[in-house]
Formats: structure tokens, C-alpha cells, sequence
């Protein structure tokens, strides 16, 4: 950059300011107190998004998920409030939308993802309404318990589109928790609960399949396969699927629609030169640093690799990151080392959670010495008190949570 602000200059950048984004920033300030960091965010609140499943199942309030960002941002990190709008990684430099432009040393790309309400005809204009929710959005979350508390029996449908998606068992986790709910009200029986799915299997990795296919058993959901949501007509109350690999579609009439929409790479990372063929930043799936660009890393929902997008994977992400971009900037060999580890606390009741924890490859990695496919309450205590503890006051204050997991062979 010729005419740059000597503002405008960091050792490291890091776009977005979410779970990733904060921790990533934390463990360097803590590393290397005297680096120049600067966190690109535009938002001005902080969700922590693990618990909006809590909040659709009446469990926690939308309030307890929610915090302030700029109370986060850690001490002597300088936060702009702005997106980007661009990258060039041969300059250094990535353009934001107010114009201005920042050359940083080392790029750390972890915006998230973006949702894309839009790709289903008709349900931007019927979401929050008509019995039209989704726990995915900070907008309705508090609406799906709405739904499930005013229905008494009728038609419930519960969707799930294509992978990748962030949190690929909150889809199901809040078709458990809601006709747990009915259950015990006395309605369950006069209530018809669909699954459908864009997908042909209940959970990526097949090791806990049969536990989670013994609660939609056990409830009486009726498990629809290949089922994409494609259409939505709110004051109809009519859902349009499209059969995958197939040219016809079904609707299905709905009393209450939960939607877990499409997701993709945010538009700015997708067409970048940073992107991979679909669209998901590019790096090496250990290291973590992009594949071309030797100066940029990448953690969260944001990369192209096949580990969960949960906000488990981008505790585990950060140190690495943090390893790797500081001995990147000191000419030593990069030995941080990503296992692909992701974990998804599958509430199928209240009370009870199936801790799926597993690495690249769908190989099981439980961290605790009790058959994980069992549901458990001391799981549930850890997604409803621990992890949101852990979240706010452990992860992103810099600290590494680890908790030790060990690879099951047998599985």
C-alpha cells in the first residue's frame, strides 16, 4: 500500500469477531502482548449461538445467549466496525465497506457463514409468523417456543437442508426437545411430527445413528429422507419439498414449520481469491493456513474443510491458529495441528443429551469414560450450565479449554 494511515497496519487482521474470531484474538494478546491486532466485526452484539436451541425449547432466554461486543474484544485489540467487502492477498490488504483499506502481516479469515433465508421461495416474507420459525435466527428463536408451547396436537414439521450446515444436529435436537414437550403435556398423540431432510442419513457420523433413530422411534416421528425444502406459503400453511436426485416435489400442510435454512460461505469469501471451488475458504485441514496464501489462516464455520461447523471445532481451531501465525512471523516451523475435532450435545429430552464428539473421517473421540451414545443428564448439565459458562468466561478470555479426547477404536 502506497499512501496507507499507519492505522490501517496490523500484524494481524482477523475478520469477524464471533466465537472463533474473539478466542483467536485473546490467545495472542495473552502470547504476544506487544502484536497489533485489529478484529473487523460489524455487529455490535455477540450471540452465543449453542444456546438458541435452549431458547426454541424454552429452556433459556434469548437475553442469557446475548452480550455486548465491544465488552469482549479483548484489552489493547482495536475493534472496526465495518465489513469487508474485499480481499487481495497478494497486497496484504483487505478493503472494507466504508473504503477504507487495511494491509495487516498475517490474515486470520473467520466471519462464519451466512444464511440463506432467501433460496426458499416465500420465507423471508412468513418467518416469525404463521407458525413459521427457526432456531438458527436471533429473531425467532423465542417464537419456536411460542409454537411449541400454543400447539395442542395437529401437524409439526421439522426441516433439514443440505450439508454443510453449522451445528448439523440442531436441526433434529429441537424436533426431541419439542415433542418431549408435548409428551408430557398430553398431546403428543394427537400431534403428527415430521422430519424432513435434505439428507439420506439421521447423523453424519453412523456410530451414533442408532441411539438417535431409537428417539424418533420412541416419539413417533415420522423421518422423511431426500426432503429439501424448497418453497414456503405462510397463510397457506403449506411446505413444498423437492425429492433429491428426483424431478418431483411433495407438500406438506403444517400447523407449526420449523426451518433450518441453506447455508453457504459468506458472498465476500465466496468470491474471493480465497475461496475453493465451492466457496469455503481454502486451507490445509491441519495446519489451517490457506493452501496458497502462506500469510492468511482460517478457523470457524468459514473453512472448506470437513470437520463440524461447531463452536467445539473453533475452541479446538484456535490454538492452532495461534501456534501456527506466530511461527509463521518468526520463521519457525509450524507445528500447530488441527484433528478435525467437532462436538454436538444432541438434546433428545429435557434432562437428557447424547454427546456426539468425533474428529476428520467421522472417527469417535469421546472425552468422558461412559458410553456417549447413552442419553445422559451429566451431558445435559454441560451444554445448559457448562459450556455457556466455559464459552463467556474460559474460551473467550483467551484461555485454552481443552478437555482432553482420546479416539475410540472399536467404533
Amino acid at each position: 500500500m502506497t499512501d496507507s494511515n499507519p492505522q490501517d497496519r496490523f500484524s494481524v487482521v482477523i475478520v469477524g469477531g464471533g466465537a472463533a474470531g474473539i478466542t483467536i484474538a485473546a490467545q495472542l494478546r495473552h502470547q504476544r502482548p506487544n502484536l497489533s491486532i485489529a478484529i473487523i466485526e460489524p455487529s455490535t452484539t455477540h450471540a452465543y449461538q449453542p444456546g438458541w436451541t435452549l431458547v426454541g425449547a424454552g429452556v433459556m432466554t434469548l437475553a442469557e445467549t446475548l452480550r455486548q461486543e465491544g465488552g469482549l474484544i479483548p484489552k489493547d485489540v482495536t475493534w472496526l466496525r465495518d465489513s469487508v467487502v474485499s480481499f487481495d492477498p497478494d497486497a496484504n490488504t483487505v478493503t472494507l465497506e466504508s473504503g477504507r483499506v487495511v494491509e495487516y502481516r498475517r490474515l486470520v479469515v473467520c466471519p462464519g457463514l451466512q444464511l440463506d433465508w432467501d433460496k426458499i421461495e416465500g420465507l423471508p416474507e412468513t418467518l416469525g409468523r404463521n407458525g413459521v420459525t427457526s432456531n438458527y435466527s436471533r429473531e425467532t428463536a423465542a417464537y419456536t417456543w411460542e409454537c411449541i408451547r400454543h400447539l395442542d396436537g395437529g401437524k409439526a414439521l421439522f426441516t433439514q437442508p443440505p450439508m454443510p450446515i453449522k451445528c448439523a444436529g440442531a436441526p433434529q435436537k429441537i424436533v426431541y426437545l419439542a415433542s418431549d414437550h408435548w409428551r408430557k403435556e398430553g398431546s403428543l398423540h394427537r400431534t403428527e411430527v415430521d422430519f424432513c431432510m435434505a439428507g439420506d442419513a439421521l447423523f453424519g457420523v453412523a456410530y451414533y445413528v442408532p441411539s438417535l433413530q431409537k428417539q424418533i422411534d420412541f416419539y413417533g416421528v415420522n423421518l422423511h429422507k431426500k426432503e429439501n425444502l424448497i418453497k414456503v406459503d405462510g397463510e397457506k400453511r403449506e411446505a413444498t419439498f423437492q425429492i433429491v436426485g428426483a424431478d418431483e416435489t411433495v407438500v406438506r400442510s403444517f400447523d407449526m414449520l420449523h426451518v433450518v435454512p441453506p447455508q453457504s460461505a459468506p458472498d465476500f469469501v465466496k468470491k474471493s481469491p480465497l475461496a475453493n471451488a465451492a466457496g469455503w475458504l481454502d486451507v490445509d485441514p491441519t495446519s489451517l493456513r490457506h493452501v496458497k496464501y502462506d500469510t492468511v489462516f482460517g478457523a470457524g464455520d468459514v473453512l472448506g474443510t470437513s470437520n463440524a461447523k461447531t463452536a467445539a471445532a473453533a475452541r479446538e481451531q484456535a490454538p492452532v491458529v495461534v501456534a501456527n501465525l506466530l511461527a509463521s512471523l518468526d520463521g519457525r516451523p509450524q507445528t500447530g495441528a488441527y484433528d478435525g475435532y467437532g462436538a454436538c450435545p444432541l438434546t433428545v429430552s429435557y434432562g437428557k443429551v447424547v454427546l456426539a464428539e468425533f474428529l476428520y473421517g467421522g472417527k469417535v473421540a469421546p472425552s468422558f469414560p461412559y458410553d456417549q451414545r447413552k442419553p445422559s443428564r451429566f451431558a445435559w448439565l454441560l451444554k445448559t450450565e457448562v459450556f455457556p459458562r466455559l464459552y463467556w468466561h474460559g474460551m473467550l478470555k483467551g484461555h485454552d479449554v481443552k478437555v482432553k479426547h482420546k479416539v475410540k477404536e472399536s467404533a
